[in-house]
């Protein structure tokens, strides 16, 4: 399995939105001090770029002094295509809040691992209510230092055209700690799959998600893309509450619902899922019809 890191990491069966304008009326005087977003399926186009129109809006933020953070599920393996999108500007929160970068010092803010013993103990507890489950991991090891290939189990069909170190079930947990673990089942849909984790996974052992992707994601306990954006936010001393937040998958509802219950301002892209639209007070266009790019003009009046 080779080629080059993956740009757009395409929604496990193509949510409907995507290409749908919304008309966003008046948005009245408020302005946010940050703004986060979501880069996959909510930042990024169709073919996993930042459009001109977006690009220019994340300018516009910038040269109005308001802050850009994009959080990602991507793990720093895909660091250089994180910094892509962000024109190597600010602060990065990769890993699903897991690893926190400052794009433009190359300063690591922040690198939590699971343990393996502890990754072996909840995959157990996963398979005892959903049966055996395909395994790709991230070694914490290799991410942070050496930017390794993911290590996927035979048969996970890892659906993106990247290096990836194909290994045994028996071998696909490394010998230290994992950022985290993708677990993928050939018969439970992703969020049959993630309800039924989480009956039998304590929080306080875990951190279960999923971002759309066909499978569920095992992280740290407490690592969320909330957690992640408050290293962020305490560096531009900014609360959540002006905060402006994009978002379109289930791993966006922890940032979501921060910023929402903080009076900031949480908005779901067309395209997102019923359980973020569900959340997010306000909605904009799809990723496809430069969602973001458009809500931001509308605010800054640009």
């Amino acid at each position: 399995m080779s080629g080059q890191p993956p740009k757009a990491l395409q929604a496990y069966g193509v949510l409907p939105g995507a290409d749908q304008v919304v008309e966003l009326g008046d948005l009245g005087s408020w302005r946010p001090k940050l703004v986060a977003s979501d880069l996959d399926g909510t930042l990024l186009d169709a073919s996993g770029e930042v459009s001109p129109r977006t690009r220019a809006a994340i300018a516009a933020c910038w040269d109005a002094g308001i802050p850009v953070v994009g959080v990602t599920g991507r793990g720093p393996r895909l660091l250089e295509s994180v910094r892509a999108a962000l024109d190597g500007r600010g602060i990065a929160v990769l890993s699903q809040g897991g690893f926190v970068v400052d794009l433009e010092r190359d300063e690591v803010l922040r690198a939590v691992a699971l343990p393996r013993t502890q990754a072996m103990a909840v995959i157990e507890r996963i398979e005892a209510v959903t049966g055996e489950l395909v395994i790709a991991v991230e070694d914490a090891a290799q991410q942070g230092e050496a930017r390794g290939a993911l290590r996927v189990q035979h048969g996970f069909d890892w659906p993106y055209p990247e290096d990836a170190q194909l290994v045994a079930k028996d071998d696909v947990l490394p010998a230290e700690a994992v950022l985290k673990v993708f677990l993928r089942s050939a018969t439970i849909g992703q969020d049959e799959l993630l309800a039924l984790a989480r009956t039998v996974v304590d929080p306080a052992d875990a951190e279960l998600t999923h971002a759309g992707l066909g499978f569920i994601e095992v992280l740290p306990p407490g690592i969320t893309k909330a957690t992640g954006l408050a290293i962020a936010l305490e560096r531009h001393g900014v609360g959540f509450g002006d905060v402006l937040v994009f978002g379109d998958m289930p791993n966006d509802l922890p940032m979501l619902t921060a910023v929402a219950e903080a009076g900031g301002r949480a908005v779901a892209v067309a395209n997102a899922h019923p359980a973020v639209r569900a959340l997010a007070a306000q909605l904009t266009s799809g990723h496809r019809a430069d969602g973001v790019a458009r809500y931001l003009e509308e605010v800054l009046g640009v």
